[in-house]
């Protein structure tokens, strides 16, 4: 295994697990995938977890802007599934602290917990296991910034873009591997669909 894993061996450590499923897939948005991956499959284990979260942790080391943050940088997540990243890197950079926002109430809105304050201009990194739509990852970034802090980068494990993915530019994006699958729009525009291919619906 390399210090920065390469795109082969996540995927071999991915399926090793059973991270990296193939099949035929329904995600809640309506589309429909030939793949499915869940990256916490993996991260139960603490090697597993260490070696793609120290992977990660290295390529934001090497951005000179993010190493210059560092002391004071706070690793933050949409919710519990991205906290293992999120505290693997926050360990091994040494940054300054971890937090993360959930769904606490009925209106469905991300929000951080009763005390947590953050500060104008606070350094701040988003992390999660995995980015597909991005939606949670734009939710938290906008109730980020409502706060005066300021994004500086995004981060994580697997990238596999959809054609409903966010666009997070300007902002450095860093990921160990980019994984794509066959996605469709729906059912109607679904091959496997057509060839009666069973069909699994995923929650996220």
């Amino acid at each position: 295994m390399h210090l920065v894993p390469t795109q082969d061996e996540v995927v071999q450590l991915l399926r090793r697990n059973g991270a990296i499923r193939d099949g035929h897939f329904e995600y809640p948005n309506g589309l429909h995938a030939t793949e499915y991956i869940q990256v916490q499959l993996a991260m139960r284990y603490y090697q597993h977890a260490k070696v793609l979260s120290v992977g990660l942790s290295r390529l934001l080391r090497a951005n000179p802007e993010i190493r210059a943050m560092i002391p004071e940088l706070s690793i933050v997540s949409p919710d519990t599934g991205g906290l293992a990243v999120a505290y693997g890197i926050c360990e091994a950079l040494r940054a300054h602290q971890v937090y993360w926002a959930d769904h606490k109430d009925g209106s469905g809105a991300l929000q951080f917990r009763q005390y947590l304050e953050q500060k104008p201009g606070e350094k701040v990194l988003l992390v999660d296991d995995i980015l597909r739509s991005g939606r949670n990852l734009v939710e938290l970034k906008r109730l980020v910034e409502s706060t005066g802090a300021e994004v500086v980068g995004l981060a994580v494990i697997i990238y596999q873009p959809t054609p409903k993915t966010a666009d997070f530019s300007p902002l450095p994006f860093f990921y160990l591997a980019k994984l794509d699958a066959m996605y469709y729009m729906d059912a109607g525009s679904c091959e496997l669909c057509k060839r009666g291919e069973p069909i699994e619906k995923v929650w996220i």
